[in-house]
């Protein structure tokens, strides 16, 4: 059996991570909802899609 060795060596996925982060996000919305269902407008609010599309267009 093969064990990770202990001390500071992990590796870290930051897009992994990000995701996992989003996800939460999102949960967190959906358990604070009032309707069965989030919105499209509501799940673009919580990723910030807006404001992503926004930077990436330069306004």
């Amino acid at each position: 059996m093969r064990v990770a060795p202990v001390g500071g060596t992990a590796v870290q996925d930051h897009v992994a991570l990000a995701e996992i982060e989003l996800c939460g996000e999102l949960i967190i919305a959906a358990s604070a909802a009032d309707e069965d269902r989030l919105s499209q407008e509501s799940i673009d609010e919580v990723l910030k899609v807006a404001e992503e599309r926004a930077d990436a267009s330069g306004y």
